[in-house]
């Protein structure tokens, strides 16, 4: 049963497309949140907006905006690698997921997961992964997601 609090929380929070306008509603310094980020030019940030546009379908960023602040106060992304194994199929690669620290606990997180989760499914992905922390595990197995393999990482700089 929704209470009148739980959907009137549902239409402050929209669910949608990174759009170029968002990096004046927060979204950089959201990632800031997630990891090192450093300042991002404008020029920088719409350069790199329209580069990731010219992926089409292989790349989605997922932001939730709080309307009533105009913010960006989660966020998320998906990119498709195209396969030869399962007949030429193709994964989803889920990253950056973030949710601001004043409106976590409000399920946000758990939205992206889902927007994203959902647009990999309906573009033809038999699965999506990610990489995440120990501590986040819970967080993502109650998303439906379960531990499998081993992360491993080479960094560059």
């Amino acid at each position: 049963m929704q209470t009148a609090e739980s959907s009137t929380e549902e239409s402050v929070f929209e669910v949608r497309k990174l759009e170029i306008s968002d990096k004046d509603k927060g979204f950089v310094d959201l990632l800031q949140q997630l990891t090192v980020c450093g300042a991002i030019s404008n020029e920088a940030f719409d350069a790199r907006f329209h580069e990731l546009a010219k992926c089409g379908d292989d790349h989605l960023i997922c932001v939730i905006e709080d309307k009533d602040l105009g913010k960006i106060v989660a966020t998320g992304s998906v990119f498709i690698e195209k396969k030869f194994i399962r007949n030429c199929g193709k994964v989803g690669h889920v990253e950056d997921v973030v949710v601001d620290s004043s409106v976590r606990g409000k399920k946000l997180g758990k939205k992206v997961i889902e927007f994203l989760s959902d647009y990999a499914r309906g573009i033809g992905c038999y699965k999506v992964i990610l990489d995440c922390s120990v501590d986040n595990v819970p967080f993502y197995e109650r998303c439906g997601f379960k531990q499998k393999e081993v992360q491993m990482v080479k960094y560059f700089i």
